[in-house]
């Protein structure tokens, strides 16, 4: 089942199944105007094959790709094509004539080309593939690193060198219907010289000074720099393209370091979707290259997920070690056996110290520290928005509740999230509130990969808010600003094409080698960016009604910008619970399993201070009283108590706590190397070693004679 959808999403649309359809069907209807035969039958059919598949190269879709693996791959459709078009001309008694012979000879020489034409782009690939792909690292002035071809002459090459054939093709079919072998041969001239032209345009970047340096000399420029850096603090990670969003969470937090900060990735694909950081960062695939990498400056390393790929790194015994996550929630992943693995487990309060005592995996209470979650600091309150009671449009407010759910997992368990049993009636609910309310819906972007029910119950809710939006729309008590609205919307264009022209989205992008080489952030154009997203995303909230009901789909707004416009929330078990409550606002969680409210509580400590939905959601009357007006909101005090616990203190701030967390290792993994270091008979100066105040900067190991004992 889960395949079989995985299959069905990648296949992309509609438009995409046509054209394979298209494609499919249109070999057969060759082979028939080859046959009968007919010039003008078989250009057609042929036509239509050439154009689905060029199609569906375009989009890179999955039903191409699934071709080879039935043995009817890009080479094998050019092929049979050119064969039939023989079998073509040999049927319109042709084949005493020349032009049979040119053809012939033209497709058997052209195929010749594609063997050197393949080696050549297979070698530059591999000669470009760096051992580290970096960031913010500065190889360029210690590495010579050359331009890579041109991107045309790359990017999807064995389509375009068997699309040289279409010349050919053409010709012969015109010279079939015609009954002169000049357009033939101009056809099969064009094709085999363009083919010869593509193998020699290559030939530059296999041979000289086109190629990059070998590994070794790569390898020794990256440690040359690591040892003029120093870093002091890593953020290693290793996962999957999916996965991205959980170092990403962390790179404020790295930016914002006393520390000199470093990213360690060990998969390609994780740098491809990394977002934009000012922080250095390197991308090691290979264990032995990370294991031979010049590490001895580093005191703490941070992890961001359990993998196995962690050894690597673990092993270094001249760094601490500490597992940070990548959310806070009462999910099985926040108290994983294996944490036990490293010097410490960083939580954000008590509650997670509390999680893993109860789970008794084997980390000891002592290895456990409380450092707040940086990444929560954008959240808002409930500051600024006034007291006393608060209607709907008569009053000219019209509160905001946002319906986040979560997915619906892998395993089919009826409590993941809410959407299949109770989506409908909490927005069918929330939709008919008196006094009324605006809906924000942000569902999971993962919602419906797995489950039809999940997939239906998201399109539901989606209409059911559509319709909905209109009717409000239609109706009088509903007032808006058009004039406003447009401004705003023009404001959203403006700054949208300026962060386009500032990250110089669209235009043709290099190699890895060539990333690597020009892969310095421009810090002014990084902090113009992050200005323009602040502004866009203001501007987007002007660019509609108030009241307007809104489904938000796509990582715009982020999520915690919904938080900031929201009074209230619904949502699933998932760390989004946990990060609303640091606003502070009253929320609603629902029990799809049917646990019971005292159950439910117990199990899941973030729902402590929440209204607890039943699939009916008939409570969220509860919430809409107590958003509608702080005197009826009875969790209030519950859900400050329940913020602390599990969030930990607002003073010092998280940032200040996970710096103080940082020094105060590195000092325990300077003690310990000059320890090592003493037993070893290595002198070091034991006044490098100082104790941490909170907020104080360490004189972290910054000489040459760094210990790596």
């Amino acid at each position: 089942m889960i395949s079989t959808a995985i299959r069905v999403a990648r296949v992309g649309s509609a438009a995409e199944l046509a054209a394979a359809v298209l494609m499919m069907l249109g070999f057969p209807a060759i082979m028939v105007a080859a046959l009968v035969p007919s010039v003008y039958a078989f250009a057609a059919a042929a036509a239509v094959t050439y154009l689905a598949d060029h199609y569906l190269h375009r989009k890179g879709s999955y039903l191409v790709n699934r071709l080879s693996k039935v043995r009817a791959g890009l080479s094998i459709r050019f092929l049979i094509r050119e064969l039939l078009l023989i079998l073509l001309l040999a049927r319109l008694d042709l084949a005493n004539n020349l032009i049979y012979y040119g053809a012939i000879g033209c497709f058997i020489a052209f195929y010749g080309l594609q063997a050197p034409h393949g080696a050549e782009v297979t070698l530059i690939r591999n000669r470009r593939r760096m051992p580290v792909v970096t960031r913010n690292v500065d190889l360029k002035s210690r590495i010579h690193i050359p331009d890579a071809p041109p991107f045309g002459m790359l990017d999807r090459s064995a389509e375009k060198m068997l699309h040289l054939d279409l010349a050919a093709v053409v010709g012969l079919l015109i010279s079939a219907e015609a009954g002169s072998s000049l357009a033939g041969f101009i056809g099969i001239g064009l094709t085999l010289g363009l083919g010869t032209l593509y193998v020699l345009a290559l030939v530059p970047y296999v041979r000289g000074n086109k190629i990059p340096p070998d590994a070794d000399t790569v390898l020794a420029a990256v440690d040359d720099w690591l040892r003029e850096y120093k870093p002091q603090t890593l953020l290693y990670f290793s996962g999957s393209k999916d996965s991205t969003y959980q170092v990403n969470m962390w790179l404020e937090t790295m930016e914002q370091l006393d520390s000199r900060p470093l990213i360690v990735l060990r998969e390609r694909v994780v740098l491809q979707t990394l977002a934009p950081t000012t922080v250095p960062v390197i991308c090691v695939p290979g264990g032995v290259h990370l294991m031979n990498m010049d590490l001895s400056s580093v005191r703490v390393a941070l992890y961001a997920a359990n993998v196995g790929k962690n050894i690597h790194l673990l092993r270094v015994p001249t760094m601490k070690h500490v597992f940070i996550g990548h959310g806070d929630s009462d999910k099985l992943a926040s108290v994983n056996p294996f944490s036990k693995v490293y010097d410490e487990v960083w939580t954000a309060g008590r509650a997670g110290r509390d999680r893993y005592a109860i789970a008794d995996v084997g980390v000891r209470d002592e290895d456990i520290v409380e450092v707040g979650r940086p990444q929560l600091a954008p959240i808002q309150g409930r500051e600024g928005v006034s007291d006393g009671p608060r209607g709907g449009a008569a009053d000219g407010h019209c509160p905001t509740v946002l319906y986040a759910p979560t997915w619906e997992g892998w395993d089919g368990d009826p409590g993941n999230t809410s959407i299949m049993l109770a989506g409908v009636n909490i927005v069918s609910r929330l939709v008919q509130a008196d006094p009324p309310v605006r809906i924000l819906y942000k569902s999971h972007p993962l919602t419906g990969l797995v489950s039809k029910g999940a997939r239906v119950a998201h399109q539901r809710i989606v209409a059911l808010l559509e319709k909905a939006a209109a009717e409000r729309a239609a109706d009088p008590r509903f007032t808006a600003d058009p004039a406003a609205q447009a401004q705003a919307r023009a404001e959203l264009a403006r700054i949208e094409a300026r962060i386009a022209e500032l990250s110089g989205s669209g235009g043709e992008k290099g190699d890895e080698a060539e990333a690597t080489r020009d892969g310095l952030v421009d810090v002014q154009k990084h902090e113009e960016i992050a200005r323009l997203r602040a502004e866009w995303n203001d501007a987007y909230w002007r660019a509609f009604p108030s009241w307007e009901h809104r489904v938000i789909m796509g990582a715009e707004p982020h999520l915690y910008h919904c938080f900031n416009v929201s009074d209230a929330m619904v949502s699933d078990i998932s760390s989004v619970v946990s990060d609303f409550i640091a606003s502070g606002k009253p929320y609603a969680v629902t029990d799809s399993a049917e646990l019971g409210v005292e159950e439910f509580k117990r199990q899941n400590t973030a729902v402590r201070a929440a209204v607890i939905l039943s699939n009916s959601a008939k409570e969220l009357s509860e919430l809409l009283s107590a958003v509608r007006d702080p005197a009826n909101d009875p969790l209030a005090e519950e859900r400050k108590e329940l913020k602390q616990y599990l969030l930990g203190l607002d003073e010092p701030t998280s940032i200040d706590q996970f710096n103080t967390a940082v020094a105060k290792l590195a000092i325990m993994a300077e003690t310990r190397n000059v320890g090592q270091a003493s037993r070893l008979g290595i002198d070091i100066d034991p006044a490098r070693v100082t104790n941490a105040l909170p907020g104080q900067r360490l004189p972290f190991a910054d000489e040459a004679d760094d210990v790596t004992a």
